[in-house]
């Protein structure tokens, strides 16, 4: 195996925070999904 390196490579990477908005955005996206998964089931259920 050869030892290139790409130009960022040499660099220490930063570990990212991700801030409390971000994961506001994803907890209520994940209850919209959560919604519609259950209402649908519940939908072929009740058709059924």
């Amino acid at each position: 195996m050869s030892d290139l390196r790409l130009p960022g490579d040499d660099e220490k990477k930063k570990k990212v925070q991700i801030s409390l908005s971000r994961i506001a955005i994803w907890v209520f996206v994940g209850g919209v999904g959560v919604y519609l998964v259950i209402s649908g089931i519940i939908g072929i259920i009740v058709k059924g």
